[in-house]
């Protein structure tokens, strides 16, 4: 087994706060460029970029997951990631039926551009995706497991859309495989403040909206191999597989 440097949350011009330059082939140039060899594309919301990332990190030997970065009706973002297309359809329809129709305002919120490889827009997605969904965070979780994903609320320490800012705490009932801290945030803060989910599994993710952001701060995964039993092995810490923070 060896250590593998991965970022599992990056948005792309999809996400109305994704810079223009975060196109899929921009994405995937400079994932290779700083030496990552896994990443998820987390744009809010939505799926739909995702295919198209794969397709061209294959070229370069990244594995990609697919992923999104729900806003559950309680205002909590939270990171799904999906190994198959299929499963990423179906959360994709999950996420179509419980979105509320509120229309984007681009000049308030940022555009949605759906792009092919050569950075052509495809389409200029209308619903806002930054909108919290009509599905509670338990039911967003059980989903995800039901469809055989991975459910990690995301960079729980900021003071906004948060499962600690909008909760006030972690639910020990609730099922996450990890929790995501920010890339301003350091282990030992975390213990200090919220001791009791030491015994979390805890990643650090960029939260990439613009280029030079992408692995700004990474995990890094002991795994035997690129394949999503390792990875779901490494975010779990079974059978010597783990989790090292950057």
């Amino acid at each position: 087994m060896r250590l593998f440097s991965t970022d599992l949350h990056i948005h792309t011009v999809l996400s109305p706060c994704g810079d223009l330059s975060m196109s899929p082939s921009n994405i995937v140039e400079r994932a290779a460029a700083i030496g990552l060899e896994l990443i998820a594309i987390t744009d809010h919301n939505s799926t739909l970029h995702g295919p198209i990332v794969r397709k061209l990190a294959k070229k370069k030997g990244i594995m990609v997951l697919f992923g999104v970065e729900v806003t559950t009706k309680e205002d909590v973002h939270c990171l799904c990631l999906f190994e198959k297309d299929k499963q990423r359809m179906l959360i994709q329809d999950f996420l179509d039926q419980n979105r509320p129709e509120i229309k984007n305002n681009p000049d308030l919120f940022g555009y949605q551009l759906l792009v092919n490889e050569q950075e052509e827009i495809i389409e200029e997605i209308e619903p806002l995706l930054i909108s919290g969904i009509n599905a509670s965070i338990d039911e967003v979780e059980k989903i995800v497991h039901q469809l055989d994903g991975l459910f990690i609320p995301a960079h729980i320490d900021r003071p906004k859309y948060s499962i600690i800012s909008q909760l006030g705490f972690v639910p020990k009932e609730l099922k996450y495989d990890a929790l995501e801290i920010s890339k301003n945030t350091s282990m030992d803060t975390v213990f200090k403040n919220y001791s009791y989910i030491k015994n979390a599994r805890f990643i650090k993710s960029s939260d990439a909206h613009t280029l030079n952001q992408i692995g700004a701060s990474k995990t890094f995964l002991n795994m035997d191999n690129l394949s999503w039993n390792e990875f779901k092995m490494a975010i779990q810490g079974v059978e010597g597989r783990g989790i090292v923070l950057s």
